[in-house]
């Protein structure tokens, strides 16, 4: 069976702070919903689901997020996930400058957890804490092919 990986969905406080953060580091909205009935009580395993969508593309067209804001049932607030624990973990992104894409998640008020670490002179790279706490890797590749 051919298997083709089509996004990652995160359950967020704020839809619009979220695409707003996103779009400034280059994703773009591919699309916007509110979804709710029967079909997506199945789907997502929720009765009463319903929750405000959008879909994200990362430039090179080859990865989306699908990000939701909870209407019903309420959203659950949860700590922050850990780098540590086990279970969804971050969304990780590669990209030119670490420094200009951790300048942007500043804009927005988000802090790396520690600071830009460099590996073995290969990458210089980062997790940030962003929007409803999700971990964001940004990943820069100092050694090009």
């Amino acid at each position: 069976m051919p298997i083709k990986f089509e996004n990652v969905g995160i359950a967020v406080r704020d839809l619009d702070e979220t695409i707003a953060f996103f779009s400034d580091l280059g994703l773009s909205v591919l699309g916007r919903d509110t979804v709710s009935g029967k079909w997506a009580d199945t789907a997502v395993g929720l009765d009463g689901n319903h929750a405000k969508v959008a879909v994200l593309q990362t430039p090179d067209g080859n990865g989306c997020l699908e990000l939701f804001e909870y209407i019903h049932p309420d959203a659950i607030e949860t700590e922050p996930t850990r780098p540590n624990e086990i279970g969804m973990h971050r969304v990780a992104f590669s990209v030119d400058d670490v420094d200009e894409a951790v300048a942007i998640a500043q804009r927005h008020g988000y802090h790396p957890l520690r600071g830009v670490a460099t590996y073995a002179d290969v990458y210089k790279l980062t997790y940030v804490r962003g929007p409803s706490g999700i971990l964001v890797m940004f990943a820069e590749e100092l050694k090009k092919s």
